[in-house]
């Protein structure tokens, strides 16, 4: 069978092209793939070529297709996992492998799997690692935000706690506790503020901060205070361009003590000494922001480490059991991350899209892999439906829903966009 997919040669050179997949082995499975959505760590990995740790030396000759974020339908399946899948299935995918202690992952490592790509073949380690996950939603592009979910559901499992008096972690955030997401509007900032109202250990107080005000009025109109409310949660908005102190107003905030849970989503020095400064005792400082710089650092305070028990985690992705609780909770309404989204394309968008990304303003850019369109933000439909009734009528289904996209949108899309 042809695929069409975008492949990584090296530092910077991706290349959409059409080729032929070998016959599937027995312990493989054909998949049709529907939905990606594109992420920084594609940008790293495009940037970087063969000196990125998860990409072959040889890549050059022997391209992998990228993207890790993907949904889709199973096509045909090998004898040795007929037993538990089918073709029709429809199933996501989590990344991280870790098979037999690798470093190997679907959108980095492979030349047939990967999630910018029509047509994929999956090898038979993500089904004996247990990665190869059922999806039962209505929509693919849901499937495709379960990964990144994912990272938001390990990081706030990751936090830990130590009892006074024993040395005894306790894993999680502080059920009731305080909480704050500095830099906190971002896509993925706004994935943790929907899992941290919605989950079952979640915070008494969250702090959401930003020195955008545009993204935090949009980020408030969709996570509102009455539905943190509603769940036990006082939520705030603060943009801390706004204040002369924002250290003091967090403190304020926090009716003057430091937090239980900070949680960092920019490889910004002065935001990450931000968090450090308004840690509570045995505060737990999460650094989730993945910095391209190798040599990123910032200045944490080692007398509050040493007498106030502040301590420092960070986590790079979820675990299987971390996206399996994304999609349980997604099937059953409780989050929904279509807020992360904020640009759709096509499968030609994704080699320019790919380089540009941390030059892309928004949020999550989502790839229909079977299509042709040029990214395109979802504001940005009004005005070119002035010539284009696609853009029209998917103008106005995302209106219908607050601004963000929705099944409906999707299932449009995929009936009336132009074939790859």
């Amino acid at each position: 069978m042809k695929t069409k997919a975008v492949r990584l040669y090296g530092k910077e050179d991706l290349r959409l092209e059409e080729f032929e997949l070998p016959a599937i082995k027995d312990g493989e499975i054909l998949a049709h793939i529907v939905s990606d959505s594109l992420c920084m760590s594609s940008y790293k990995a495009q940037s970087q070529g063969s000196d990125h740790k998860r990409v072959p030396d040889d890549v050059a000759d022997n391209p992998i297709i990228i993207g890790h974020e993907f949904c889709g339908e199973i096509v045909e399946v090998g004898s040795k996992w007929s037993s538990k899948f089918k073709s029709g299935d429809r199933f996501s995918i989590q990344p991280a492998l870790n098979y037999k202690g690798s470093l190997e992952a679907p959108g980095y490592s492979f030349q047939y799997i990967g999630g910018d790509a029509t047509h994929i073949i999956i090898p038979e380690e993500v089904m004996i690692m247990d990665c190869l996950l059922p999806y039962e939603g209505e929509s693919f592009f849901m499937g495709s935000l379960a990964e990144p979910m994912s990272c938001l559901v390990g990081a706030m499992h990751a936090n830990y706690h130590i009892k006074q008096g024993t040395y005894i972690h306790e894993m999680g955030i502080v059920d009731g506790g305080s909480m704050a997401i500095l830099a906190g509007v971002g896509p993925m900032g706004l994935g943790l503020i929907d899992y941290a109202i919605h989950c079952e250990r979640k915070p008494g107080r969250l702090v959401i901060t930003d020195i955008d005000s545009a993204r935090l009025d949009r980020a408030a109109s969709i996570y509102t205070v009455e539905e943190a409310r509603k769940n036990g949660v006082e939520l705030v908005y603060l943009n801390t361009a706004e204040v002369e102190s924002p250290i003091e107003k967090l403190l304020e905030i926090n009716k003057g003590g430091g937090y239980d849970d900070v949680f960092v989503m920019a490889p910004v020095k002065p935001v990450v000494e931000q968090g450090d400064a308004i840690l509570g005792k045995d505060g737990c400082l999460n650094f989730f922001a993945g910095p391209s710089d190798q040599s990123f650092s910032a200045s944490m305070n080692f007398y509050d480490v040493h007498y106030a028990a502040h301590h420092i985690v960070g986590t790079s992705g979820g675990n299987t059991d971390d996206m399996k609780e994304s999609l349980k909770m997604m099937a059953a309404g409780l989050i929904n991350p279509a807020a992360m989204i904020t640009h759709i394309g096509g499968l030609d968008s994704v080699s320019e899209t790919t380089k540009k990304l941390p030059k892309i303003p928004g949020g999550k850019k989502l790839v229909y892999t079977n299509i042709k369109m040029d990214m395109t933000a979802i504001s940005d439909f009004r005005e070119k439906g002035t010539s284009s009734s696609l853009f029209k009528d998917l103008a106005d289904l995302v209106d219908k829903n607050n601004g963000l996209w929705s099944d409906e949108a999707e299932a449009y899309l995929l009936k009336h966009a132009k074939s790859i």
